[in-house]
C-alpha cells in the first residue's frame, strides 16, 4: 500500500501551447491538477528553449525560467537549494523539462525536478512525436476547450461596448480560469479576423 501511495505520477508528454488550454482544477486555494481532455495531468514532459533567465538577489533563493517551443511558453520556477541545481542552464539553451504542475495567483508553471540539455533539432522531433500521438488518439475535448475559450473572450467583450470597449487586463483578471498567454493569443486571432479593434493599445471593442 506504500509503495503505491508514493508513486509517482506520469510525466505526460506534451507541447507548452496545449498544456495552457488546460482548466487547473483547485481543492479550496490549492491546485490539485490540470483539467486537458480525459486526463489529469500533475506531471509534464516538455521540450523548448530558454529564452530568459532571472535570479534574485535577495536572501531568499529563486530563480525563473522561460521556456518556449513555438506552441507557448510557460514558467519554470526553483526555490531555496533546488535554484543551485539549475544554475548551469543558461538563456538560449535547448533543453528537456521533467516537472510537476503548480498554479499560484493565476499562472500555471512548472516546479522543475529535471532539467537536461538537448540538441535544438529535439524540438522538431518531440512536436512530431506530439503529433504523431494525437493523430492516433485525437483528444476532441481540447478542440471544444478551444472554441470556449474563444466565445468566453468574444462575450466578454461584446459585453463591453456599452463602456465602448474593454481593457484586456480586466479580460484576464475576470477570466481567472483561462491562462493570460491564452487569451492574449486569442485576441490577437480576432484583432486579425477583424472580429474586434483596438481604439487604443491595450483596449478592444467589437467591430460586429
Amino acid at each position: 500500500m506504500a509503495e503505491q501511495q508514493f508513486k509517482r505520477n506520469i510525466a505526460y508528454k506534451f507541447r507548452i501551447g496545449d498544456i495552457l488550454l488546460g482548466k487547473p482544477i483547485m481543492d479550496g486555494e490549492r491546485f490539485s491538477f490540470l483539467e486537458l481532455g480525459d486526463r489529469k495531468i500533475v506531471r509534464v514532459n516538455v521540450v523548448g528553449n530558454i529564452i530568459d533567465k532571472f535570479e534574485s538577489e535577495s536572501e531568499k533563493k529563486f530563480s525563473t525560467l522561460t521556456l518556449d517551443d513555438g506552441s507557448g511558453q510557460i514558467k519554470l520556477k526553483s526555490f531555496g537549494d533546488d535554484v543551485d541545481k539549475f544554475k548551469d542552464i543558461a538563456q538560449g539553451l535547448t533543453v528537456v523539462v521533467i516537472g510537476v504542475l503548480r498554479y499560484w495567483n493565476t499562472e500555471l508553471y512548472i516546479a522543475p525536478e529535471v532539467i537536461k540539455e538537448q540538441d535544438p533539432k529535439y524540438l522538431l522531433v518531440r512536436k512530431l512525436e506530439i503529433e504523431k500521438e494525437k493523430s492516433k488518439n485525437p483528444v476532441q475535448v481540447v478542440k471544444e476547450q478551444i472554441v470556449a475559450v474563444k466565445d468566453k473572450i468574444l462575450g466578454t467583450i461584446k459585453d463591453a461596448e456599452p463602456e465602448e470597449g474593454i481593457e484586456v487586463d480586466k479580460i484576464i483578471m475576470n477570466l481567472t480560469d483561462v491562462s493570460p498567454a491564452i487569451i492574449n493569443q486569442e485576441i490577437q486571432k480576432l484583432l486579425e479576423e477583424g472580429i474586434v479593434f483596438e481604439p487604443r493599445p491595450g483596449k478592444v471593442r467589437y467591430l460586429g
